[in-house]
């Protein structure tokens, strides 16, 4: 590959959103009770399907936001070595939200075993980002890194067109970036804490689709990602995720002219 500039030379500042997303996290860390925190395993059983054991373990970790995947003692599972690709992607440009860590990583790591060149766009995680671009190249694809924050209407533009001129185009975004945090009661949540989250979760997956409708054509394609929070309700979770949903299935009856 070709000599790229460190995810942290960036001329974006990106570290007062993740200034203000560890405030709040410590903000709902001083309302927590004091029966103490979850991790260390549960009363489930990790259910065994697939040809690598899960582990039956989970250790107890409390990690400042937006969180950095390389400090967890317990790393996610993404690559999914038995899973061969057939290019369905073959030649496609795609851009993911949230693509450091995570699902995506996972996502624009086997979107580029699918043939898929990928630009992510992330918070502040350097070195998690570093390491999906690794990933990526190790399938043989291109991986743009964009440092950013998805509540700025204006960077969110700037991320697709970036993408557009260094990828030759744009066929898939993955809208994957997301800000959420527990809450016991409606007296946690803060106007502060609102307004984050709805603005990361919805003006941010409204801005990247808005930013990227003009270059898309037949055949491209839009994915929101959710959770099952959106369908069925959570203890402790005030939430986007139905918000998102319903805004998802209005845009799937939208077509380009």
């Amino acid at each position: 590959m070709d000599d790229k500039p460190s995810a942290k030379n960036s001329q974006r500042d990106t570290e007062p959103a993740a200034d203000k997303q560890r405030a709040l996290q410590r903000e709902q860390d001083r309302n927590e009770p004091a029966e103490g925190g979850g991790g260390g395993g549960g009363k489930e059983k990790a259910v065994q399907t697939g040809p690598r054991s899960q582990p039956e373990e989970i250790p107890a970790q409390h990690l400042l936001k937006p969180g950095q995947e390389a400090d967890m003692q317990l790393k996610p599972r993404f690559d999914a070595p038995d899973y061969k690709g057939s290019g369905k992607l073959e030649g496609m440009k795609a851009l993911i939200t949230g693509g450091d860590s995570g699902i995506g990583r996972s996502v624009a790591v086997l979107y580029a075993r699918e043939g898929a060149d990928v630009a992510i766009v992330y918070l502040s995680s350097h070195e998690d980002a570093e390491e999906t671009r690794r990933c990526v190249e190790k399938e043989g694809r291109k991986c743009l890194l964009i440092p950013g924050d998805v509540k700025d209407a204006k960077f969110c533009k700037e991320a697709v067109e970036r993408t557009v001129k260094e990828l030759n185009g744009l066929d898939i975004l993955v809208n994957n970036a997301a800000f959420q945090l527990h809450a016991h009661s409606l007296q946690d949540i803060t106007d502060e804490r609102l307004d984050e989250t709805f603005k990361t979760n919805i003006y941010g997956y409204f801005y990247m689709a808005r930013a990227a409708e003009p270059h898309l054509k037949k055949g491209s394609c839009i994915v929101n990602t959710g959770s099952v929070v959106g369908l069925r309700a959570a203890r402790n979770c005030w939430t986007t995720r139905r918000p998102r949903a319903r805004s998802t299935r209005s845009r799937c009856r939208w077509r380009p002219a």
